[in-house]
Parts: C-alpha cells; sequence; structure tokens
C-alpha cells in the first residue's frame, strides 16, 4: 500500500525531559509497527531556552536505561511548522493551551492534542507529570506515562494513514 508521510510532533516546555521522552518512545513503536517510512517523528519546547542543548541528562539515563535511543538537540516550536505537522502532541494541558494559541487557522489548532488523550486508563489526568524537579523515579514514572499512551497514538497514527491510501 501506498501511504502518505504523517509528521508527529510532541510539545513539552523545554524539549530536554517529557518531549523527547515520548519522540524516543514513539519513533521505537513507529520502527516495530513497519511504519518509519510513513511517520516522521520529533519533538520541540514551547520556550526557547534549552535551544540547541541535549536532553536532560535523566531523560538520558531512563530512555538508554530501557533500551531507547537518546539522541536529542533541543528546538523551540515555530508556528510556522504546523504547515507540515499532521499531529502536534502537547504533553500537559499548558502546552496544549500555547500550542493553541500559536496555531494560525482553526485546523491548525484541531491538529494539536494531549498524549494522555491516547491513554484509556488516563481517565481525566491528562497531563504527563514534569519529571524535572524529580528524580530517577520521577523519570521512570513519566517513561512507564508516555509508553502507557504510545500505543493508542500509533493505533490512531495507523488509522490515519490507512484512510489516506489511495
Amino acid at each position: 500500500m501506498a501511504y502518505r508521510v504523517c509528521f508527529v510532533c510532541f510539545v513539552c516546555t523545554g524539549n530536554t525531559c517529557r518531549s523527547p521522552m515520548a519522540e524516543h518512545v514513539f519513533r521505537r513503536r513507529v520502527e516495530e509497527a513497519g511504519l518509519g517510512a510513513v511517520v516522521r517523528v520529533e519533538s520541540a519546547g514551547t520556550q526557547g531556552w534549552n535551544e540547541n542543548a541535549a536532553a536532560d541528562p535523566r531523560t538520558v539515563a531512563v530512555l538508554d536505561g530501557n533500551g531507547y535511543t537518546s539522541a536529542h538537540t533541543a528546538r523551540r516550536f515555530r508556528a510556522s511548522w504546523f504547515a507540515d505537522l499532521d499531529l502536534v502532541i502537547a504533553l500537559d494541558e499548558g502546552h496544549l493551551r500555547r500550542l493553541r494559541e500559536l496555531a494560525r487557522t482553526p485546523e491548525e489548532a484541531a491538529r494539536t492534542r494531549l498524549l494522555r488523550s491516547y491513554d484509556p486508563a488516563a481517565g481525566d489526568a491528562l497531563d504527563v507529570p514534569d519529571p524535572f524537579y524529580g528524580g530517577r523515579s520521577e523519570y521512570e514514572e513519566c517513561l512507564k506515562t508516555v509508553e502507557a499512551a504510545s500505543g493508542g497514538l500509533l493505533a490512531a497514527v495507523r488509522h490515519a494513514l490507512e484512510e489516506r491510501t489511495p
């Protein structure tokens, strides 16, 4: 089947903890599903404080310790990117609000969603807690939260790709 490429970008505050974690977890899910050629996965932050920095060392340690890749360079999300993105995945409600403020059209705003909205077990707790002020256990918990939502997101992306098949 011929699919159109789907471009997904995960967004947190500084692009050093949650969003790079989500990027690496989801990229692995995409590769395992055989969709690596048709799904592009990246991440960014709503703020530019950490532009060009590596991921937080605790993020790297947790990703590496759980068998994920961890190479990363932080960057700030730009409103102009909406034109190329199919999904913009916010890690918490604050990010979602900020991204929807940046959206230039209702269609762009509608492509912005919360990651945990893809986890049926999340209930009303749709924010991925920020591990930045915690230790290893908060980063491990963040990873589990991201992993739990990744399967539902992959299913949604796969369904969208199938609908685009000519």
